[in-house]
């Protein structure tokens, strides 16, 4: 047998972008995953990050896979009313999560028993929201020790599901975020968007990059191995790009900013641990062969098919299948999405 001139010669398929990717079907990638655990139908399975970690919940529960959820809509809340309380998007009522440090501060709250008095924000109304998850609850609270004590009973119920969960399948969202200045505590959207008052002083910018990125990574897994020692991470980036960015930068060169830090923060945290592992969600919704067909007329969405593609491949991989009655088109409909409220704001600058 002769042996190859080269590292190149012999290499499979998936290997080059003709075979690899030109010639793939973008319905139906082959070779793109290619797990290094199986999530099992025995898993017990925690979710949360930003918007699209929505679509992955949903999926996992169509599958048949224990999909843990220890803060369930009360009896006789509908639907619509359950989604815009927070009720069944993810494993707990944290609302999105869209960055790397938002989750990790989470996590060490939960841990620690820490419910924060700082975070709470007035609203317009004369009503308080809680400022690290201020859209999921309409409503508002009365008072700020309201606010306190629903928060300690969220925080301690993360902390159950974080110790009896499998996994916790992670969708990493943005980069940019905004900080305070003495604490470095972190937000899902900007003082004043959603309640509080934006104050220069004391309120930052921030656009993490790649070595924050992976220190937020690993100080969440080292605060999760406390709670559960056996606990196992997979990791997603969200295809979802930016409803807006404060950097500075053009919308466009922002989101890939965005985006390529974390997936190479993903990519780069996962080969490091073995309890870890990568899912390109991303790489199968931005195939170049889809040619934009699993994104909405606005460019941002993405179309129940690019969910159910992204899900029908994560599936395959793990040996599940997704029940038939899943409803793609409910799914999209029903997301919540915070930075959502940043739109309202296109065109008054």
């Amino acid at each position: 047998m002769r042996t190859p001139d080269h590292p190149y010669a012999g290499l499979p398929p998936t290997a080059f972008w003709r075979t690899g990717v030109a010639q793939d079907d973008p319905f139906a990638p082959a070779g793109l995953v290619r797990p290094r655990f199986r999530l099992g139908r025995d898993a017990m399975v925690a979710t949360a990050g930003s918007c699209f970690a929505q679509h992955v919940g949903r999926a996992l529960h169509g599958a048949g896979v224990n999909v843990l959820d220890a803060e369930p809509a009360p009896i006789g809340m509908s639907p619509a009313q359950a989604a815009d309380h927070g009720y069944g998007l993810f494993s707990t009522r944290y609302g999105n999560i869209y960055t790397a440090r938002q989750m990790r501060q989470l996590v060490e709250d939960a841990q620690q028993g820490r419910a924060d008095p700082d975070q709470v924000w007035a609203r317009p109304d004369g009503r308080f929201a809680d400022a690290l998850r201020p859209t999921l609850d309409p409503g508002g609270y009365d008072t700020a020790d309201e606010v306190i004590a629903a928060r300690r009973l969220h925080l301690r119920a993360v902390r159950g599901v974080l110790a009896s969960a499998s996994h916790l399948v992670l969708t990493l969202g943005l980069t940019e975020t905004w900080a305070d200045r003495r604490t470095g505590r972190v937000w899902p959207v900007c003082p004043g968007v959603a309640g509080g008052r934006f104050d220069p002083d004391r309120h930052r910018f921030l656009n993490l990059r790649w070595p924050d990125v992976i220190e937020d990574l690993e100080g969440l897994r080292t605060t999760l191995h406390r709670l559960n020692p056996a606990i196992r991470m997979i990791l997603t980036v969200s295809p979802v790009p930016l409803t807006a960015t404060a950097s500075g930068d053009h919308v466009l060169a922002a989101t890939t900013r965005s985006k390529a830090t974390l997936r190479a923060a993903a990519g780069d945290f996962a080969e490091a641990h073995e309890d870890v592992d990568y899912f390109p969600a991303y790489e199968i919704v931005t195939h170049p062969a889809a040619r934009g067909a699993f994104y909405a007329p606005n460019l941002r969405e993405v179309r129940p098919q690019g969910v159910a593609t992204v899900m029908a491949a994560f599936m395959a991989a793990h040996g599940l299948r997704a029940r038939a009655s899943q409803d793609a088109a409910s799914d999209e409909a029903d997301t919540r999405c915070d930075e959502l409220l940043l739109d309202a704001f296109a065109g008054r600058g």
